[in-house]
């Protein structure tokens, strides 16, 4: 059982008994005390999770005894609910919620709203416990994986059952925080826990990308990155990338700047995913590397021959610069500036030496200029084909997640966690769930039902997804054997995408999924179904 600690501050002790006994309960461990002094020691000895604190208190105000709680690392986690009474100045409590408090309570106090209160709190306690005891097991992770790449010499197999198994280790549990993030995000919260889980969701995608990097350069290796050019339209493109990355920009106090030309042409044939990608990769070095200022994306049309442009984009920035002796050497492999660059800034030092082979494989050029102490430019020029074509209709429309009503799935995953959050996302869709923890399971819930669609995990205990989709495809009467299937998995292993295909997978997802890019294939597949 989670026990969450709780302080109750207050000089009169009629109202911390009073309080205290309204919070009572198995799950609860209550601190009381009639001195901000007693509470603050109180605080600082004990893992405090939630405080509630009297504003008015002789010997150190509450607003004091919050601005030391926020002020200390091993105390600015406690969540502070602030008392006040009727006669109390409103600006008091303005200035504590600024301070850090994330709700109040006024006098007399009601015991219902009192309850409420600690019931969303203790709630949100519990899931960044959770959350926090992942983000552990990711950080070892990741060091672990990082300190394998940089070593590792062996054959080419033995490279790929790596990656695929650190795959498998890192994304499944990365795949539990993105999801439990994405359902607390649609729960009701005040501002402050949403700037909580904000601020998860960024951890998370930080972390995903570095793992994202390492596997990324590793598949470049490989041969196995494919360019795919459809039509594009530009300004949707950059506008995208803008979006995505300014949360990071303005968590430094940073402007991002995005433009683009006039003479730029509205629709281009490129691998738009690559082109995303290499513009993000750059943008988040110039992010990091500057500490005050601007970061900008400039587009230019700097040529022209009939049907073909020759675009630029520019990164610039207001950051440190690079010492013109390190020019040559910054789209290497874990290479960076200085030795204290690194401890600075972090990072894997994989990102400039993915954008290169990136912009080698679309046929691009990349360059750099930059100033010591000034910043620098970094330049992805190519050629494109523009057209005049109308947008794919898929490109006008902004994806709904709508509700998916009367249909019913089967979720077949060995991990609890994510078949929890799998499961919740799901029902928020207001699909039908269903759940089994292997595919023995799951042959025997479809031997039992039907179901419109089945998602299935590939690395299980005792029968992997595989083998359970196979023996659905040849062994199952004709109105159960044709059930879409998708499979997810955390590994990125070419072969084991192939291996899918042929056990008769519909659709593949990778973990960590997006909520709509799982929203979609489901539609389809459902859709798609006479």
């Amino acid at each position: 059982m989670n026990v969450i600690n709780v302080v109750i501050v207050d000089d009169k002790a009629d109202n911390v008994e009073m309080l205290a006994e309204a919070l009572e309960r198995e799950d609860i461990s209550i601190f009381a005390t009639t001195s901000s002094n007693d509470a603050l020691s109180l605080c600082r000895n004990n893992k405090i999770d939630i405080a509630f604190i009297d504003i008015n208190m002789p010997d150190l105000s509450g607003l004091q005894l919050l601005k030391l709680l926020q002020d200390s690392p091993a105390t600015s986690q406690i969540m502070v609910v602030l008392i006040t009474g009727y006669s109390s100045k409103s600006e008091d409590v303005v200035h504590g919620l600024l301070s850090g408090a994330v709700d109040y309570l006024i006098k007399p106090l009601d015991l219902h709203v009192i309850t409420a209160k600690i019931n969303s709190l203790i709630k949100l306690v519990v899931y960044q416990r959770e959350i926090n005891k992942k983000n552990e097991e990711l950080k070892h992770y990741q060091e672990e994986l990082i300190k394998t790449v940089e070593v590792s010499n062996k054959s080419k197999l033995v490279k790929e059952n790596f990656l695929a198994k650190m795959s498998h280790e890192i994304r499944t549990p990365l795949n539990a925080i993105m999801g439990l993030t994405y359902v607390l995000k649609n729960m009701s919260l005040n501002d402050e826990q949403k700037g909580l889980v904000n601020l998860l969701e960024y951890s998370s995608n930080s972390l995903l990308g570095i793992v994202n990097d390492i596997l990324e350069i590793s598949k470049i290796d490989a041969g196995h990155v494919k360019i795919n050019r459809i039509e594009i339209e530009i300004t949707r493109l950059i506008d995208n990338i803008c979006e995505s990355t300014r949360p990071m920009a303005l968590s430094k106090g940073l402007q991002l700047i995005c433009e683009i030309d006039e003479n730029v042409p509205k629709l281009i044939i490129a691998d738009g995913l690559r082109l995303n990608q290499i513009l993000i990769n750059l943008i988040n070095n110039a992010i990091k590397f500057t500490e005050k200022g601007i970061v900008k994306l400039g587009v230019k049309l700097t040529e022209k021959m009939d049907n073909k442009c020759f675009l630029t984009f520019a990164i610039s920035d207001t950051g440190v610069g690079i010492p013109k002796e390190k020019l040559g050497t910054i789209f290497s492999r874990f290479e960076q500036i200085e030795n204290n660059v690194k401890e600075n800034f972090g990072g894997t030092g994989l990102g400039l030496a993915i954008v290169k082979k990136l912009a080698e494989l679309k046929g691009g050029n990349i360059a750099v200029e930059s100033k010591l102490g000034q910043g620098s430019t970094f330049t992805f020029s190519n050629w494109y084909v523009n057209t005049n074509n109308k947008l794919n209709s898929e490109l006008n429309q902004i994806f709904q997640l709508n509700p998916l009503e009367n249909i019913r799935i089967l979720v077949v995953d060995d991990n609890a966690v994510n078949r929890i959050v799998t499961q919740k996302i799901l029902s928020g869709w207001k699909i039908s769930v269903d759940t089994a923890d292997d595919g023995f399971m799951a042959l025997d819930k479809l031997r039992e039902y039907s179901y419109d669609l089945i998602l299935m995990d590939i690395h299980m205990p005792k029968m992997n997804g595989l083998e359970t989709t196979a023996i659905i495809r040849n062994e199952f009467p004709d109105n159960k054997k044709n059930v879409p299937i998708i499979s997810y998995s955390s590994s990125v292993v070419e072969s084991e995408l192939q291996q899918a295909k042929e056990a008769g997978v519909n659709e593949f997802v990778l973990k960590p999924f997006l909520p709509e890019v799982l929203h979609k294939k489901i539609s389809n597949l459902i859709t798609s179904v006479p």
